[in-house]
């Protein structure tokens, strides 16, 4: 178990989907926001991604997009096709402007992740509303293997198709994130993580949510003092040690609570508490709402 993993898992809810889609110029959709992520690659050809605000983006065979808060945005062959100069939300819902061109092709691999935003974790929060990663940052990346083992999956399906898609697209999306995080290794999130000590704290903190952790511990697992550890943890995750170890057991209860049928007690204890009642009164003191009350309203 480790950070990464974690904060994705948390969110996820529902099967990814993904499609190759073909278009020869002139073309132009556009896609509404939505509660999830999403990626788009390029396989062939070239295309424009023009994002809600920003300026549009050049992408070139190779490159993989992302839009980790599913934001609204557009593709186009060029910008001077008309759909692109009208605002995006004036665009009509991926509706293509022209099916039938007759001009150069693009080939592209999308695909989408149905998240919950009710509580992303604070690693997510930070990413941008889109990354771009050019194919120049290596094709024999692992990022780029999964891309290509996708592509083919999607274009020739055989037998155990859905499975090993659906898997393709978790490693997908890991590895956008990984090479995202590679990139942004001075501050944030990839700074935390990249600390060895406070990584190790939160990896322990993860894998074990239940243990009656106390600030001298999990200093002492970094081989810091109380005081020391406690500073450099709040500085580079944004919240105290305990404070993070609340918020990750409530967040983890919520999970549980929405997709399984655990009984409460039995979250409870999973999440640290040994009484039933304890684990109520914390639940509802940070998601506003009791253990009972929270999972018939997520299943709506």
């Amino acid at each position: 178990m480790d950070v990464l993993s974690d904060a994705i898992g948390v969110m996820r809810a529902g099967r990814p989907h993904s499609a190759e889609i073909r278009k020869r110029a002139p073309w132009g959709v556009r896609a509404a926001p939505f509660s999830g992520s999403g990626f788009h690659v390029v396989l062939e050809g070239t295309c424009w991604l023009i994002p809600p605000e920003g300026e549009p983006i050049g992408l070139g065979a190779g490159d993989v997009v992302c839009l980790p808060h599913g934001c609204g945005h557009a593709l186009a062959d060029s910008l001077s096709t008309p759909v692109v100069g009208a605002p995006i939300a004036a665009l009509p819902e991926i509706r293509p402007t022209a099916d039938a061109g007759a001009g150069a092709e693009t080939v592209l691999l999308c695909g989408a992740y149905t998240l919950d935003q009710t509580r992303p974790h604070p690693l997510f929060e930070e990413l941008p509303e889109v990354i771009h990663l050019p194919a120049r940052l290596g094709r024999r990346s692992p990022l780029h293997a999964a891309v290509n083992l996708l592509g083919d999956e999607v274009a020739n399906p055989d037998q155990g198709s859905g499975a090993v898609v659906s898997a393709l697209l978790d490693m997908m999306l890991l590895y956008i994130l990984r090479a995202w995080l590679a990139q942004e290794s001075d501050g944030g999130w990839a700074a935390t993580l990249g600390d060895p000590v406070i990584a190790a704290a939160l990896r322990h903190i993860h894998q074990e949510p239940a243990r009656p952790w106390t600030v001298e511990d999990l200093g002492a697992t970094a081989g810091l003092s109380r005081a020391a550890f406690s500073r450099r943890f709040t500085s580079l995750v944004g919240k105290p040690p305990l404070g993070y170890l609340t918020w990750w057991r409530m967040t983890l209860a919520a999970q549980l609570l929405r997709d399984s049928d655990k009984p409460v007690q039995s979250i409870a204890q999973r999440t640290g508490y040994t009484s039933e009642f304890a684990f109520g009164k914390a639940f509802k003191r940070e998601l506003g709402v009791s253990p009972g009350r929270y999972r018939q309203t997520s299943r709506r």
